[in-house]
């Protein structure tokens, strides 16, 4: 099979892949584990970041949406130094000066004012502290969601090293086999026909191995912009994630933990509250509003002649024309309603065809690992029968090459192979919403 050439791994639509990096890179080569990978991606991926700074900014909306049922009170001290014209009030009398003042007094004062009770803003408030609920789900759903991306990056890496490996041994074996057809062409037991046809193998498996090198460093990169390492910084892998089986609920079970677990399906079903709120809060808009306002001070010509002054004033407020404002809100809030609802209901079946499909790639993986093995355990017997017919002189080097092309397929599935079981344990992980907490016992690490 012959390799490809791999790209760096961007979205542009996710932040989740993206980061912010962290400190300056080091001339030691960082051994970096799964968990460490992890801890990092938790703290300088751009997706958590971002999600975490909404989650705050929700937090700010609920505490303006709560400051609007609780008193406020302004206090304020001032000196006020005043000139009037007469003139500009159309008095014109002899005995009244033109030009009054200028002439000063002094102020103390506190004003307070309480909404004594608004319908609308309580819902308002109730709406504000669930979608801040939600925005703490989305947030921790983003750091199960960082947790697959950085798994199966961290996966990818492996994978890619291995195959490195599996390239490394197929030069060596083309190289061989080229010395001995060249050794032979010198004694005359061999065509020359053998030497190009073992040249041209060798350069085939060499090219396969700078394919390999290069999807290596490209899966570094993408490992590395996930979790935010220094610029530059040189790092390997200090863990390996071999195949181990794992016995996994039952599929109805695993819906039942997924439905449970899930915070990305619990934020939703927040929205809908959220929303469900919001729209009572709209309607509420036609309801009555009771609320006081006072002030008490101290006034006077200068701060020692100065005597109390207060007014007070309490009222209720009816909407009775707002000209189709309050109508506009209520169809607003409806479909923001509807939208939620349906994005929720959107998201029980996405998890539906998330845990199913993780069961069905689950299986098929490990059934792909056991034909995988048996593939790589028959190749290295031909190419061992191959090689010890070519050296007898039975057959020539087209049975050599085709032997090691045969092996190189099979170790290329048994690392695909691998690689898909352990990411689908991943997968798994994720579509039970627990890849953040467990995902060590799903990846069956040392």
């Amino acid at each position: 099979m012959m390799p490809v050439l791999a790209t760096a791994q961007t979205n542009p639509g996710s932040a989740n892949f993206g980061s912010v990096p962290n400190g300056s890179a080091t001339n030691q080569v960082l051994h970096l584990t799964l968990r460490d990978a992890v801890d990092m991606a938790v703290r300088f991926n751009l997706g958590e970041i971002e999600s975490g700074e909404n989650a705050r900014i929700a937090r700010g909306q609920r505490l303006r949406a709560l400051s609007a049922l609780l008193p406020q009170v302004i206090a304020n001290v001032s000196e006020h130094v005043e000139q009037y014209s007469v003139s500009t009030l159309g008095i014109r009398l002899p005995i009244i000066p033109q030009v009054i003042g200028p002439f000063s007094y002094s102020t103390a004062q506190a004003n307070a004012s309480v909404t004594l009770f608004s319908f609308e803003s309580i819902q308002r408030f109730r709406a504000a502290r669930t979608a801040e609920e939600a925005a703490q789900l989305t947030y921790s759903d983003t750091l199960d969601v960082i947790t697959l991306i950085v798994g199966n990056a961290y996966l990818q890496i492996t994978q890619e090293g291995s195959r490195i490996t599996a390239e490394e041994a197929q030069v060596r074996n083309a190289q061989a086999l080229y010395n001995q057809a060249t050794g032979q062409l010198r004694a005359g037991t061999s065509p020359k026909i053998d030497v190009t046809r073992s040249s041209v193998q060798l350069n085939t498996e060499q090219y396969n191995l700078s394919i390999a090198r290069n999807n290596l460093a490209i899966a570094k990169l993408n490992l590395s912009r996930a979790i935010g390492l220094p610029l530059g910084q040189a790092f390997d892998l200090a863990d390996a994630l071999p195949y181990k089986d794992i016995n996994p609920p039952t599929l109805e079970d695993a819906l039942d933990i997924a439905y449970k677990a899930r915070s990305d399906l619990r934020a939703a079903e927040s929205s809908v509250k959220s929303a469900e709120q919001g729209l009572s809060a709209a309607r509420a808009q036609r309801y009555p509003v009771v609320a006081a306002v006072g002030d008490y001070g101290v006034q006077g010509a200068n701060l020692g002649h100065l005597h109390g002054a207060f007014t007070f004033q309490g009222g209720v407020t009816v909407p009775i024309f707002t000209g189709g404002r309050i109508k506009g809100d209520i169809t607003q809030a409806e479909a923001a309603l509807l939208q939620r609802k349906a994005e929720a209901e959107n998201l029980r079946g996405q998890i539906d065809y998330d845990v199913r499909t993780a069961f069905l790639n689950l299986q098929a993986a490990k059934e792909q690992v056991e034909v995988a093995r048996q593939n790589v355990e028959l190749a290295n017997e031909n190419l061992s029968r191959s090689q010890e017919r070519f050296r007898a002189g039975v057959t020539d080097s087209v049975e050599v090459v085709q032997a090691e092309q045969s092996l190189a397929s099979a170790n290329d599935q048994n690392i695909s192979s691998l690689y898909n079981h352990n990411l689908a344990k991943l997968q798994l992980a994720r579509a039970l919403g627990v890849a953040r907490t467990t995902y060590s016992q799903y990846l069956a690490m040392h």
